[in-house]
């Protein structure tokens, strides 16, 4: 797979949130983390295609063409490998989310206790649209500021406190709709 083939593949990853990640370069630092990562595979360096995936997003915020392709590479596999577990994974970004990333349960539970209300009041809140979005392809809404971006995920796994959101790696229960204001102001873009 050819990198233009591969930048037709994967959704463009240009959203207002680019500008709160750095573009994906090879450093050697991130040479040294993958290698060392790759050391703890030694009978099949393919298993270290989700840690890698991992250090790059954690890294540059979304997994871009160019980054699938340099971890192909260390790998020695086609990018398409790389592209499979992306877009199998619904943890892996292929676009740039907002700064602050909310995942807001849409599982039963959560859907009884407010959840389709509360992804409505925050981009009601952030002036997020969310009519573009296709759950299995393009799942993320940023603001126009790029400060914020919303996705619905599948069970965060506290059922008995629903709502339940996350605000990057921040856990957050029981947040009914009219919550949604000082949920935000707790993570304000200043």
């Amino acid at each position: 797979m050819s990198h233009s083939s591969l930048e037709e593949t994967i959704a463009s990853h240009e959203t207002p949130g680019s500008r709160h990640f750095p573009p994906f370069q090879v450093t050697p630092e991130l040479e040294a983390e993958a290698d060392e990562r790759i050391s703890h595979y030694p009978a099949s360096k393919r298993s270290a295609t989700l840690p890698l995936l991992h250090i790059v997003q954690h890294k540059f915020g979304y997994i871009s063409a160019p980054a699938i392709e340099w971890v192909a590479s260390k790998l020695d596999l086609q990018p398409i490998k790389v592209l499979e577990v992306v877009t199998f994974y619904p943890g892996f970004r292929q676009s740039a989310p907002g700064r602050f990333h909310i995942r807001v349960c849409r599982t039963l539970s959560c859907a009884m206790g407010g959840s389709y209300e509360l992804m409505e009041r925050l981009c009601e809140l952030t002036k997020i649209d969310r009519s573009a979005c296709d759950p299995h392809h393009h799942p993320i809404a940023v603001s126009p500021c790029g400060n914020y971006s919303v996705e619905f995920a599948e069970c965060l796994a506290s059922c008995g406190t629903a709502p339940v959101c996350m605000v990057n790696d921040d856990f957050h229960e029981a947040i009914a709709p009219e919550k949604a204001a000082d949920l935000l102001s707790g993570y304000s873009a200043d």
